[in-house]
């Protein structure tokens, strides 16, 4: 069973930093691309941020470029993202994402998320 634990959310002012962590199991995590995505305040789901199964390569939305940064450790089955120069915009719900299969037949996994409030 796949299973994906979001932490590392809180609340912060502009400007400030979080370090969200995910927790993987129940598939072969060192051999998958991984994916953060967040959910604003009455809005659907943004895809944010995506790594590699080596984790060396990444590709990040527009709205984060240059501030956010996913990172991961394979050998504990764990992956990151780093935000910096949050804006109160950043303000959602966040996920850490396991997709597979094609295109037209895709399932994707999420946890339960970790909330980020970006305010003074």
């Amino acid at each position: 069973e796949v299973q994906l634990v979001e932490s590392g959310g809180g609340l912060v002012q502009p400007g400030g930093s979080l370090r969200l962590s995910c927790i993987a199991s129940g598939f072969p995590f060192s051999n998958s691309n991984m994916n953060w995505v967040r959910r604003p305040p009455g809005k659907g789901l943004e895809w944010i941020a995506s790594i590699h199964s080596s984790g060396a390569s990444a590709e990040y939305a527009d709205s984060v470029k240059g501030r956010f940064a996913i990172s991961r450790d394979n050998a504990k089955n764990m992956l990151f993202l780093q935000l910096n120069s949050l804006q109160t915009e950043d303000t959602a719900t966040y996920y850490c994402q396991y997709s597979i299969g094609s295109l037209s037949n895709r399932s994707d996994y999420r946890g339960q998320g970790t909330q980020v409030t970006v305010s003074s």
